[in-house]
């Protein structure tokens, strides 16, 4: 008896009519020439339609469970919540916008959701994207590969290592020069090592993965020890957890809270990691819904904990003035000088080595299928895999920009510029694909949807992303910053008209 997957595939091409049989017999009929450089384009059609890939379909539920949550809890746990504290000031506001932030993740994450099963491809946004906006030719996918290359960094963890492994080396006033310099030396590290020794790169990853994980539920369990076992120390809980103190010196600038929610944005990306890989997942449409569903409670689960657990051991004064390095602080006061400035800040800077691993490894290879489309120039030489059997030419393109990200700006405001850039464009996106469901919905009522996200969620999620994208054109009260407050905004949309203008090109090409 025939499986789900191919019932399903044999319904939709009898609804569909055998939609690569027509592509050929299309192109063929009409003698397109194609320019040099670009590939011909698939009929989207089939993307309503399962695919296996080469390898098979290799992931059960747990490796996809395992690729979200590792995606979605990276290194910013250990410096994200002091990055927003030192932005809004004070512990009340800073949990309302985790709460805030991981109710309208579930929403975008609905939105994605709705996609990923009605269109069970690898690819994600770039396939929703594609299959929604068809007009004009070639637009919609010049976009996202201009987002993908020029915003799709790794610079955000090395930063983290770098800062980290400064603080367990006990360099507390490090020039400017060195700190980039090691965040740099891990991107190329990271980046070679992956080259020309894949095999080993997998294998570092993994385990980094799980130190990642052991360190983040030390640190749930320590913050409560110090509550039940420890409360005559230094370490005891300060009362900023009180209502009295809780919204102590809070900043509710809309534009101070929209700059922190992005952060937030950030901390949840990659909830809809496995629609990345649908291709290799084991009952995609059934996986997809329960993986993405669990990843989202434990996440939201982790990060609340962690947050709470920092706001017990560690003074606000002192979480306000560490910004990243929150997760030092707190491992200094609870195990004293020796361990918890050395020991637990080297296994924090292991940690950011192994997500940007991962990170790097996935988005190398988004970045050579890219290529291989022809949106960059020389993609026959990016594309290629030779001649370690790795996506060198992936990984060149994923490291300048991440280089250039690192060592142009200030090294004091580069985590906050990197979380700033990639949550702002990843906004543009979300509302584009948001809008594209309500466009689909409209017009293509054929289509099966075997999840259906609630209408309120689809609207919350246009309405936030509208006011997200508008807020950083708002200057912050007594800012005093080395940047203009929206220079992230003007990079992200002076790529958008970029992005259009060359879709523009390649569309009168054909």
């Amino acid at each position: 008896m025939a499986d789900p997957t191919t019932r399903l595939l044999q319904s939709r091409r009898s609804s569909f009519g055998s939609t690569s049989d027509k592509t050929s017999s299309r192109h063929a009929s009409l003698d397109i020439q194609v320019p040099r450089g670009l590939h011909p384009i698939r009929d989207v059609e089939d993307d309503v339609l399962p695919e296996t890939s080469a390898i098979g379909r290799n992931l059960s539920w747990q490796s996809a469970y395992v690729l979200v949550i590792s995606r979605v809890v990276g290194s910013g746990i250990f410096a994200t919540p002091g990055s927003i504290v030192q932005s809004v000031g004070s512990a009340g506001l800073s949990l309302s916008l985790w709460i805030v932030g991981a109710c309208i993740a579930a929403c975008g994450l609905a939105v994605s959701l709705e996609f990923g099963c009605m269109l069970p491809r690898s690819g994600g946004d770039k396939v929703y994207l594609e299959f929604t906006y068809r007009r004009p030719r070639l637009l919609a996918s010049t976009l996202f590969a201009l987002y993908a290359v020029l915003l799709g960094f790794t610079a955000a963890n090395c930063v983290i290592f770098s800062q980290y492994a400064l603080f367990a080396l006990g360099v507390d006033e490090a020039s400017d020069g060195l700190r980039k310099g090691l965040a740099v030396g891990l991107l190329t590290f990271v980046c070679v090592t992956h080259t020309v020794f894949p095999k080993a790169g997998i294998k570092i990853q993994d385990v980094l993965g799980w130190v990642k994980i052991g360190i983040i539920v030390f640190m749930i369990l320590s913050g409560f020890y110090v509550v039940i076992f420890r409360p005559d120390t230094s370490a005891a809980p300060t009362g900023q957890l009180s209502w009295e103190h809780l919204w102590d010196d809070s900043s509710w600038n809309w534009s101070v809270i929209a700059t922190s929610l992005f952060k937030v944005f950030y901390s949840f990306a990659g909830l809809d990691n496995a629609a990345n890989v649908m291709n290799e997942v084991k009952h995609p449409v059934r996986t997809l819904r329960s993986v993405a569903l669990t990843a989202l409670a434990t996440a939201c689960g982790m990060y609340m904990l962690v947050n709470v657990a920092y706001f017990l051991v560690v003074p606000i004064e002192e979480i306000r003035g560490s910004g990243e390095l929150i997760a030092a602080l707190f491992f200094e006061r609870l195990f004293g000088e020796s361990f918890g400035r050395i020991v637990l800040p080297t296994a924090v800077a292991l940690s950011a080595i192994g997500n940007v691993m991962v990170v790097a490894f996935a988005m190398a290879r988004t970045k050579q299928e890219i290529a291989r489309q022809g949106f960059i120039p020389y993609s026959s030489v990016l594309s290629s895999s030779k001649p370690f059997n790795s996506p060198m030419g992936g990984f060149l393109i994923h490291y300048i920009p991440s280089l250039l990200v690192m060592v142009l700006p200030p090294s004091d405001t580069i985590y906050s510029l990197i979380l700033e850039m990639e949550g702002y464009a990843a906004q543009i996106v979300g509302l584009a694909v948001a809008i594209g469901l309500v466009k689909l919905r409209s017009q293509r009522q054929d289509l099966k949807r075997p999840f259906k996200a609630w209408r309120p969620a689809v609207g919350i999620r246009i309405i936030m992303s509208c006011a997200m994208i508008a807020a950083p054109f708002f200057r912050p009260p007594n800012y005093t910053g080395e940047v203009f407050y929206a220079t992230y905004a003007i990079v992200s949309w002076a790529i958008l008209v970029v992005g259009v203008e060359q879709g523009w090109k390649k569309k009168r090409m054909y």
